[in-house]
């Protein structure tokens, strides 16, 4: 499932492609896994809209959407002028689950089989959601912005970081993976974040010292800073919005390392599952 740094990066590309081109129409496909919101909802929110940012936030693409002032004379439905009419931002929410793209591209260009979603743009291009595992969900929000799940670990202050974790009995690990918490965060930088900060993954969240999660704060920005400038980690199928890998993967110390030597100590990389995922560390550089 593509990461902080794979959103990200995925939504700054999005941004570069399609920021300012309009949305004329909709199409949606008839399986109703990928759909958080209804089709209805869905079409009527984005169409006839311009495209005025896209943006991550935690795990999600956001398109920040503004309807335009006229529908070309257009008659409209009473549940779509009510929309229309509503003061505020629009929003179409994307979670690309484990396998979902957002693909630009030509009309032209063959349909693929998985796709659930297509907005028809005013340039001329098309905005696809190709999901092949279905995975993936597609809302709108219309009442008020979303704000994702849990607090953004790129900026969150270490007093706020630290107040997170207070009296919690679930592994570290845990409770970074925890996207009430942290929103974003997912199995790989999790893994590598623990490692740079010297902890071990099974450690109590509620028993970590202040200086430890002070540690463990600066290391989640660290890796998740570097991870956005090499464009995420391409361990799967997981390609940018131009359809580039990222090269991240290429500085993992622990994750999907296991048996191989310690780059600090030379101890064998160990594996072990914790709360379902495969969990990496080193047994001597963490504690």
């Amino acid at each position: 499932m593509p990461e902080l740094p794979e959103v990200e990066t995925i939504a700054r590309g999005l941004d570069k492609r399609v920021r300012h081109d309009v949305i004329d129409s909709v199409w949606l496909g008839k399986y109703r896994e990928p759909l958080k919101s209804s089709p209805r909802d869905i079409s009527t929110a984005l169409t006839g809209t311009r495209i005025v940012q896209v943006r991550r936030v935690g795990k999600h693409i956001v398109f920040d959407l503004q309807p335009k002032s006229s529908r070309n004379g257009m008659v409209e439905t009473q549940h779509a002028a009510s929309l229309r009419d509503r003061k505020g931002a629009r929003q179409w929410i994307v979670h690309l689950g484990m396998t979902g793209r957002m693909v630009v591209c030509s009309p032209k260009e063959e349909t693929p089989r998985h796709t659930h979603a297509v907005a028809s743009l005013a340039s001329g291009r098309e905005l696809r959601f190709v999901d092949p595992r279905r995975f993936g969900r597609l809302s709108v929000a219309i009442k008020e912005s979303f704000a994702g799940p849990g607090t953004e670990p790129l900026t969150i202050s270490s007093d706020d970081f630290a107040k997170l974790f207070r009296g919690r009995k679930t592994p570290i690990k845990a409770a970074l993976l925890n996207q009430k918490l942290l929103h974003g965060v997912g199995n790989i930088y999790a893994d590598e974040s623990l490692f740079r900060a010297g902890i071990r993954p099974k450690r109590q969240a509620g028993r970590l010292s202040r200086a430890e999660l002070n540690r463990l704060h600066a290391a989640v920005k660290e890796v998740l800073k570097e991870a956005i400038k090499l464009g995420g980690s391409s361990v799967s199928d997981y390609v940018d919005a131009d359809g580039r890998e990222g090269f991240f993967q290429l500085q993992h110390r622990v994750y999907l390392r296991t048996g191989e030597p310690c780059l600090v100590c030379k101890t064998p990389i160990k594996r072990i599952v914790l709360g379902g995922r495969g969990t990496h560390y080193c047994s001597k550089c963490q504690r």
